[in-house]
């Protein structure tokens, strides 16, 4: 069975309300995005639903996000009753940002490599939450999810992705070597149908 997942999270704060980057911790989870390939959905974990995630990311053999590493484990870490550094974890931007020598958004790669970017700014989903728009704020971050795992089957098929240089705004393509990802069952393609949203 292919048990990677692929994941994103929406905070109920913004940095400045938390005194900065340095208190990730304080950030507070209002829904956490998943695709889960063994099943091939897309889902999302609202806050009380946390053990249930756990419960997902402990049978993970990998799991795939896009700043996860410095960003969406730390947020998350306060819910877990495990270290979430002991985590399989894959984090393409900073695979991308060791290959180029600096940071890039997935915005950016999404939209060259894909053709699709995301649908708003993170300070959207915190807006979302605030005014009860729950449907919508799901659908944000599910949206997230689905171009980072987009990108990260189409660098396995291709062994290249693709980004807007912040000078000049010029199309690059970068090699990647993802190919060592590769589950030997199953390995959703970019041309199948799509998967099917679980908004619980």
């Amino acid at each position: 069975m292919d048990t990677r997942l692929v994941l994103d999270l929406e905070t109920k704060r913004t940095f400045d309300e938390v005194g900065g980057r340095d208190h990730l911790d304080q950030l507070e989870i209002t829904v956490v995005g998943v695709y889960d390939y063994a099943t091939r959905e897309y889902r999302t974990y609202e806050e009380s639903e946390t053990g249930a995630l756990q419960n997902l990311l402990i049978n993970a053999s990998l799991i795939i996000g896009f700043n996860h590493i410095g960003f969406d484990m730390p947020v998350l870490q306060p819910y877990l009753s495990i270290d979430a550094k002991k985590l399989p974890l894959f984090d393409i931007m900073l695979d991308l940002q060791q290959k180029l020598g600096h940071r890039i958004g997935l915005d950016s790669v999404a939209t060259a490599t894909l053709g699709v970017g995301k649908t708003g700014h993170g300070i959207d989903a915190i807006r979302f939450y605030r005014e009860g728009k729950i449907k919508e704020l799901k659908e944000y971050c599910l949206n997230d999810v689905k171009v980072t795992k987009e990108v990260f089957d189409y660098g396995i098929e291709n062994g290249k992705i693709h980004y807007f240089s912040k000078i000049g705004n010029t199309k690059k393509e970068i090699a990647v070597e993802w190919e060592k990802y590769k589950s030997a069952r199953l390995v959703p393609s970019l041309r199948t149908e799509p998967a099917q949203y679980k908004l619980f």
